[in-house]
């Protein structure tokens, strides 16, 4: 009998798609698994199905339990002890919570409007590549009865929708001017075939100005949608309703207004927020921005089908998030700031939207460069304590002031200052801005930049994107934090005896999350631990 090779887990989902019935053939008595902690764990699994489907090009002995799809090939029996028949009737298997939609598969020809010959079931599964990215892969189980297919495939639907975090519906806001104008074709070739394809019903929103998002989902009804109906039952769920297309900015305003609107379903008041409660509806990401660092910071991947697996998967992590307030009236809630050269550089680049994304970026960055001035300011911030008891009261929402935290202050001229709840990755920072700050860790990175020379600063910011510690510098200073306050000593951003094309009569540039965002006088910026549910993480977790 001519050698064959036993195909690996991969190649058996992503090959062979064979389309003839296997031959008539009883079951063989299954060869021992690959291990004793197999043997165990699959006897525990009770089995629900078994059956012969054709895999790749060889018939297989199949088996579908509570928690994994297992297959061997089916070999004419050999003397017993022959390695190489051991060898080639080892077991292969996926688990099902890997899969995600599962379709008759059929043979129709051009005269066949509807349905054509069945050929068996299709698979469609989630696999984890290099890099933190998701792809989708088939696996095509091949019999001709229609009777013993049908059995199996009500079976894998019945599976599915067992699943209780996944979604079955979405509204989706698309902003179609995010970088190269480009979110739409993203979502209708990319996103929406793999979201029809998981059989999960979509209403899009093309957003139309800047705080659209913000506005409908003050009003829109979400009852519909997966998530609300059952929040407000008191049934615990994880199933996403919203997802934003688009950029840093974007996605920043969808779940600034999912948190106000948990806030005013609460009863709370929105203006003065000092424990907001956490969000009532995950949300989901879909870079196709210019920069994506909350895409990125949360799949460790710019990846748009990655970021659509994970929705679909049903996947999502709580995360940090930040309030920003100033004289004790709620401003907006965020992720991440600068302010300084940072924020000057956004509102140079506003400016200038006529340019492409990229020319706009790098011509806002030299230009801020050119006429790099420092910041008088004084800044206090609480440092993160990390002890369990403080800890659990602050994710309860006690009171900073119940935990005898002792306040630091520092003053003087700094040329950028940055507070970060998230690791902010993106392609020009692979490490990201601030490295040592997780998702949902509690706690912020400040980051100072003290008045320096020009040169120096540059090349601080070159080791960015670089693997060299863009800290190890004497002008910067970074601390762990839960509160920052960040009072400029000048009476106000705009100085109409300089030339300065940032300076405006409302106050001084921040960016918050890729948004310009202009304040006159002091900003408070206070961490709330896991906020909201965003989608993402290892598929391990699924």
């Amino acid at each position: 009998m001519p050698r064959r090779r036993r195909r690996s887990r991969v190649s058996a989902l992503e090959g062979g798609r064979g389309e003839e019935a296997p031959p008539e053939a009883a079951a063989v008595p299954s060869a021992p698994l690959t291990s004793p902690q197999q043997t165990e764990a699959a006897a525990a699994e009770r089995i629900l199905l078994r059956g012969i489907f054709k895999i790749g090009r060889g018939s297989c002995d199949v088996v579908l339990s509570e928690r994994a799809l297992r297959w061997r090939p089916i070999l004419p029996e050999r003397p017993a002890g022959d390695s190489k028949y051991d060898w080639l009737c080892k077991e292969e298997f996926i688990e099902l919570k890997d899969i995600f939609s599962v379709k008759l598969k059929r043979r129709c020809s051009v005269k066949q409007q509807r349905s054509g010959t069945l050929l068996g079931i299709t698979l469609f599964i989630c696999l984890k590549k290099e890099q933190n990215k998701l792809k989708k892969s088939t696996l095509d189980l091949i019999n001709l009865s229609e009777d013993h297919c049908d059995i199996w495939f009500r079976q894998f639907k019945k599976i599915l929708a067992g699943f209780p975090n996944r979604p079955k519906s979405l509204k989706i806001f698309l902003n179609p001017q995010s970088h190269k104008k480009e979110a739409i074709q993203v979502y209708y070739e990319k996103v929406e075939p793999l979201l029809k394809l998981a059989g999960i019903k979509t209403d899009v929103t093309i957003l139309e100005y800047e705080g659209h998002a913000l506005s409908l989902l003050k009003e829109c009804e979400l009852q519909g949608f997966d998530g609300v109906q059952r929040f407000f039952t008191g049934i615990q769920t994880l199933e996403p309703s919203v997802v934003s297309v688009g950029g840093d900015g974007s996605a920043s305003e969808v779940a600034h207004a999912l948190l106000l609107r948990a806030q005013k379903n609460a009863g709370m008041e929105t203006d003065r927020i000092l424990t907001p409660v956490r969000a009532q509806l995950p949300l989901g990401l879909i870079p196709a921005g210019s920069t994506n660092v909350l895409a990125h910071s949360l799949h460790g991947v710019p990846h748009v089908v990655t970021a659509t697996l994970h929705i679909i998967m049903g996947q999502v992590q709580l995360v940090d998030v930040c309030t920003f307030s100033t004289t004790g009236k709620l401003l907006r809630f965020g992720f991440s700031a600068m302010f300084g050269f940072g924020g000057r550089t956004l509102a140079l680049a506003e400016k200038y939207r006529w340019m492409s994304p990229n020319q706009r970026r790098d011509f806002a960055v030299v230009k801020a460069l050119a006429k790099l001035k420092p910041e008088d300011c004084e800044i206090s911030f609480l440092p993160f304590n990390s002890s369990d008891d403080v800890q659990e009261r602050r994710e309860q929402g006690s009171p900073k002031s119940d935990c005898n935290d002792q306040w630091q202050m520092i003053q003087g001229q700094f040329l950028n200052v940055s507070i970060m709840a998230i690791p902010c990755l993106c392609s020009v920072a692979p490490r990201g801005l601030a490295p040592n700050t997780r998702l949902n860790n509690g706690s912020m990175a400040l980051i100072i930049a003290r008045n320096t020379s020009r040169s120096e600063f540059i090349k601080h910011l070159k080791r960015y994107a670089s693997v060299k510690n863009q800290f190890n510098f004497p002008f910067v200073e970074t601390y762990t934090v839960e509160e920052v306050k960040i009072h400029p000593r000048n009476t106000s951003g705009y100085n109409p005896e300089e030339e300065d094309e940032t300076a405006s009569e409302n106050g001084f540039p921040w960016n918050v999350d890729g948004d310009l965002m202009e304040v006159s006088s002091e900003v408070h910026i206070r961490l709330h631990p896991r906020l909201i549910s965003l989608y993402g993480g290892s598929m391990e977790e699924v």
